[in-house]
Parts: structure tokens; C-alpha cells; sequence
């Protein structure tokens, strides 16, 4: 069911710019990344990925529109949701940002500031190439390999391949169908891009890991999903 607020007149720089922030079970969170993401874009899509703790309530208290999923499908499916409901809504930019607050969203002018000047249809947020704050010794090396995993398969010179901070064009999202709901969708967004000859600059931005999510676990079990994720991607070929 979506559920929606007051539309109200956007920025001129904002215009047609919406971002997508999938959410599972982040009530404590979502409420400063709505706010502080609608200070850069007009619209802000969270798609509830069947939460259970009130991440529907606060999103919409903060000013968000909400997609909600009846049952959890995972955050590829939800970046799709976002993705298609976006377009449908009249998006001409689609930024994606994680419902955690370990992006910045003040840096989505930098992206799209970056995409006007290559002459790109995709931004690519790299923390490599920008700072990457209480990162992880494991997770580090992780990421690592999954770049070159990703140079190896895909042919595209990136200095980053997991990373959820994004933008898209809306020609280049109506082109990028996400189709693996979990983890891979990271590594099916960068085949498509490649497989599609899409343009793409990569930008550097700010990953910040936090007490937050360390307290859940995230750093390991991530890594441990974007193992996963190479391998999907592996066998698909």
C-alpha cells in the first residue's frame, strides 16, 4: 500500500530529483536521513521492506513518501520498487541512499554537478576515492576484492562496486532492471551498466560507519553477503 504526504513546491535545483532509500527495520534512523536528504532533493521515496518497528510511521512523520512491502523481498527489490514508482511520478534524477545514515546526503549536488560535467547518465558514489570513516579491517578487503572481481567481469574501470550511494538519470534507470532481489542486485547494477554501454563518472563521497551499525552487526554480515554476492554474479555467467 503507499502511503503519502502533501506535495509541496520544490527548490528549482531540486526539481525532479527524488531519492530512493529502501528501509527494513530502521525507525531509529530514517527519520534524520528523510530530513536531511529532502534539504537536496524534491521527493523522498522510502520503500518499507515489511519492517516491524514503526520505520513506515517515522519516514512518513518526517516527510517522506512510503512504498511499503507486504513481506520482506530484500534491497535490490526494494531499490526497484523506488526506482519504478519514482519514474512513474516524473522523476528526471533518481538518487539511491542507504536507510542507516552512513551517507551523506548533502553530497547529492556533488553527484549531480559530476554527471553534468562528464556528460554521464550514472553517477557512482566511491568512498575509495573519498573516505571511508571507521571502516572495518575485514570489510575492507572484502570490497577490495569485489572491485577487482568487478574489473575482472565486467570490463568497467570502478573503484567501487558495493557502494549504495548512487544516481541515475531517469533515461538510465528506465534501462537498469534490477532482478536479484538481495545483495547481488550491487553487482547486477554494474553488469547492466557495462552490458548497456551506459555512461557513468564515479564520484568521491563519504561512507561513515557507526556505532549504529556495528551495533547490528552489519560490517561482518555484509561482508559476508557481498561474498555471496560474487558468487551469484559468478554463476550467472
Amino acid at each position: 500500500m503507499n502511503q503519502f504526504v502533501p506535495k509541496r513546491e520544490p527548490h528549482a535545483s531540486r526539481s525532479g530529483v527524488f531519492a530512493v532509500v529502501p528501509a527494513f527495520n530502521e525507525a531509529s534512523t530514517i527519520g534524520d536521513v528523510v530530513r536531511n536528504t529532502l534539504r537536496s532533493v524534491e521527493r523522498v521515496v522510502v520503500i518499507d521492506d515489511a519492517s516491524t518497528d514503526g520505520t513506515a510511521t517515522v519516514a512518513l512523520s518526517a516527510g517522506a513518501e512510503v512504498v511499503r512491502h507486504p513481506i520482506n523481498l530484500g534491497q535490490g527489490a526494494a531499490i526497484q520498487t523506488g526506482i519504478t514508482h519514482s519514474l512513474a511520478e516524473g522523476a528526471r534524477y533518481i538518487v539511491t541512499l542507504d536507510a542507516d545514515g552512513q551517507h551523506e546526503p548533502d553530497q547529492i549536488n556533488l553527484m549531480m554537478e559530476s554527471m553534468a560535467a562528464a556528460h554521464a547518465d550514472v553517477a557512482l558514489g566511491s568512498r575509495f576515492k573519498g573516505e571511508a570513516i571507521n571502516i572495518g579491517r575485514l570489510r575492507r578487503v572484502v570490497l577490495k576484492l569485489a572491485v577487482l572481481f568487478t574489473r575482472l567481469t565486467t570490463g568497467l574501470d570502478v573503484s567501487d562496486s558495493h557502494n549504495g550511494f548512487r544516481m541515475f538519470s531517469a533515461a538510465a534507470a528506465r534501462q537498469l532492471q534490477i532482478r536479484q532481489n538481495r545483495m547481488a542486485h550491487a553487482s547486477e547494477i554494474l553488469e547492466e551498466i557495462s552490458r548497456k554501454r551506459v555512461s557513468f563518472v564515479e564520484v568521491p563521497v563519504t561512507v561513515r560507519y557507526t556505532d549504529y551499525s556495528h551495533a547490528k552487526g552489519q560490517s561482518n554480515l555484509d561482508s559476508v553477503n557481498i561474498l555471496l554476492d560474487l558468487i551469484m554474479s559468478w554463476l550467472r555467467k
